[in-house]
Order: C-alpha cells, then structure tokens, then sequence
C-alpha cells in the first residue's frame, strides 16, 4: 500500500514522512509548493500519478490569529482541502486520515472532553477546522478518520516547546499563560499513532492523538526548564488576556483516549514522558545543564507565551 503525505513540509508532515521511511514503507510526501489541497485539479493529478491507498492530511491553515480576519483564506485550506481530499477518495477508494485540533471544542468542559462530544469551536480556526472534520465524516463514513491533535512539539518548525529551550539558556523572568489547560503532545508519538490506525483494517471515525495527562502553558515551560536544567522559578504564570491576542482561546481541551482501546491499538503515553524523551533526543542526551534544541526561536523578552501562529495548531 502506497502513503501519500499532504503537508509534509510541517512538524507533524515531517514526523509522519520520517517514521515511514524508517520503516521502508512506500510513501510520497508532498509539502505545499508541490500540492496545494485546495487545487482540485492538482490533487487529481496528484492521485493519478500516485495512486496512493490511504492519505495522510496533514495540511493546515493553522494562524490561529490571522484566521479572525483571513476565516474565509482558513476555510478554504481547512474545510475545502478536506472536502476535496475525501471526495477523491471516496472515488479510488482511498483511505483518508484527517488531522484536526482540540480547538473544536469550547473548553467549557472539566473533564476530558470524548471523541463523540459535541464540537462548538469559539474561534475561526475551530471553525475551519470542523467544517474539515464534517467533510470527512460525511464523505467517508467507511473509509475516513478525523485525527485531532494539540499543543505539538518536535524537532521541525518553531513550536512553545523550543521556544521555552531558546529561553531557559537566557537570563531574566519568562511570562507564561497559565489559565488555558491542554496536553503537550509530542509529533513523533501522533506520527507513531497515525502508522498504526493507518494499517489497522476498518479503522474509522474519530481519535484523539494527545499525550495523556494534562497541563497548563505556565505547567509546560516550567517542565522545559527543569528538564534542561534552567531554573523554572524564572517562569512567572500571567491571565491569557495578557497575551492581547484577538482569538478566544478555549480555557480546557484536554481530550480523552478511548478510541484507541476500542481499535486495539495502546494508547498515547503520558505527556512527561515523551517531553523528556522528546527533549533527551533533541540535546543529543546531553541532560541537565545542556544546551536545549538548536535554532530555538527567539521571543522578545517580556513578551507572554502561550499558543499561536509560531506554535502550530
């Protein structure tokens, strides 16, 4: 069976397509300069010269602030993409797995919300982001999968967790969001997790790919620092509303894992542990006092932290 990759130029594209070829399987991975899913016709030909048997989506609007005023440009990437994708493969039956965001939901929940809740997303990435999850459903109730995720890390892009490494070697105060509760996921783990829905026959419907547990962005800096042997007293906790972004952010997206157990494949290990996995790997198992993952972005100091267009989604 032959993958296809769309957004292989992303941190999660780029774990899917590594874990395929680390297990030599027969894979093409497309960024968006060489396929663009809101082209109908350059996904046609994608598929006539690829005859891929399952699609890995991992193509994204993923501005979670730009999106308030570009949600038609979010739309056209997050729910007509999709649209497209399923429609074809729903004619070459193909399978799709979708990747989506805990950003579905409106966080009003405090308890992890199942993959069968209702979605009710407060912002136009959400928004997008469902009409996307609704296309694949509805197209492909046999051969589709809605893979939400959240709040990644890896070694590709820039992501909160490098960012916090770029920090901890600095000096002085870092102000972190802490109102807003999720769980850090590490992209090797959903890349792991999406290999193996994607060779389990008859696997559909929706799954949460998140690394058990839960945190707060403020939780999740202060981990970094300790792990990288910086001193996480230097984190200080501020309100989201001292972020001044203009897209409310859900304050709860922790989401639950039963899914997996029902289609028999184990389910996500909790976050710490991949972080310091994650983090062990990144410094070449340096350890305490190491220097943190090269190329960690920079963030103008004073500046809050919490998700965002640098972060993913």
């Amino acid at each position: 069976m032959r993958w296809l990759v769309t957004g292989a130029g992303g941190l999660l594209g780029h774990e899917v397509t590594a874990a395929l070829a680390a297990e030599g399987a027969d894979a093409v991975g497309l960024d968006r300069r060489a396929l663009d899913v809101t082209d109908p016709d350059a996904l046609a030909a994608a598929f006539t010269r690829h005859r891929p048997g399952l699609v890995v989506n991992c193509a994204a609007y993923t501005a979670v602030e730009a999106a308030e005023d570009e949600e038609e440009r979010a739309l056209l990437v997050n729910g007509d993409g999709p649209r497209h994708l399923a429609a074809l493969c729903a004619r070459h039956g193909t399978r799709l797995l979708h990747l989506s965001t805990d950003y579905v939901f409106p966080g009003d929940a405090d308890t992890p919300y199942s993959e069968d809740h209702p979605t009710d997303p407060r912002n136009a990435y959400g928004r997008s982001k469902r009409a996307g999850e609704r296309a694949v459903l509805e197209l492909l109730p046999d051969r589709g999968a809605v893979v939400r995720t959240a709040w990644l890390h890896g070694r590709h892009g820039p992501n909160f967790v490098r960012t916090m490494t770029g920090r901890a070697r600095g000096e002085g105060p870092v102000d972190v969001v802490a109102d807003q509760v999720g769980q850090p996921t590490w992209a090797a783990d959903v890349a792991r997790l999406l290999l193996a829905l994607g060779r389990t026959p008859g696997a559909r419907g929706v799954f949460h790919a998140t690394n058990a547990g839960r945190a707060t962005w403020y939780e999740l800096a202060r981990e970094v620092f300790r792990l990288v042997g910086a001193d996480p007293g230097r984190v200080r906790p501020v309100s989201g509303a001292a972020f001044g972004g203009r897209a409310p952010r859900p304050p709860y997206t922790v989401l639950g894992h039963a899914r997996w157990q029902e289609a028999g494949i184990p389910p996500p290990r909790p976050w710490r542990e991949a972080l310091g996995e994650a983090l062990r790997e990144a410094t070449g198992e340096r350890g305490a006092g190491g220097s943190g993952v090269p190329g960690a972005p920079p963030v103008p100091p004073g500046q809050p932290l919490q998700d965002g267009d640098q972060f993913g989604g």
